[in-house]
């Protein structure tokens, strides 16, 4: 009736660290502002990105790969989906003009293993991410 959430999958590593950050992430997730869900979302590709540089460094494939899918699907299904591309003009247009090519530069960065195509699509969202925090609406509660 319920599915079994203790099964280990073949190749799954149970790290406490993993789970106590989802939690934590979940957490976060259950308080947010629309704004502070898309600031995480910059975070978290950025974060992937960073993971991903290490272990290619490190020469992690496996680790490599996972870094550099989670910033794809942050990419895809969270900035990507989350723009409207008919109220928001030629900016929308940009934006996801801006997030295929980063995606198609991560994969040919985990293809060819060329860290310096990582680099580049942090150099990319760097500017957004920061443009995204300086608009940050103030704390409830916060004076005006």
């Amino acid at each position: 009736m319920f599915a079994n959430t203790h099964t280990s999958r073949p190749g799954a590593h149970h790290h406490p660290g993993g789970l106590y950050r989802q939690v934590g992430v979940e957490s976060q997730l259950a308080g947010a502002t629309p704004h502070h869900m898309v600031a995480m979302l910059f975070d978290g590709f950025m974060e992937a990105v960073a993971q991903a540089r290490g272990a290619m460094r490190n020469r992690d494939t496996l680790a490599k790969g996972q870094a550099i899918g989670r910033a794809v699907s942050i990419l895809e299904e969270g900035l990507r989906a989350g723009l409207d591309l008919r109220a928001g003009g030629s900016l929308a247009r940009d934006l996801d003009d801006l997030y295929r090519y980063v995606v198609l530069r991560l994969t040919f960065a985990n293809l060819h293993n060329q860290e310096s195509a990582l680099a580049e699509c942090q150099q990319l969202i760097a500017p957004l991410q920061q443009a995204w925090a300086s608009i940050a609406p103030p704390p409830a509660g916060a004076a005006r």
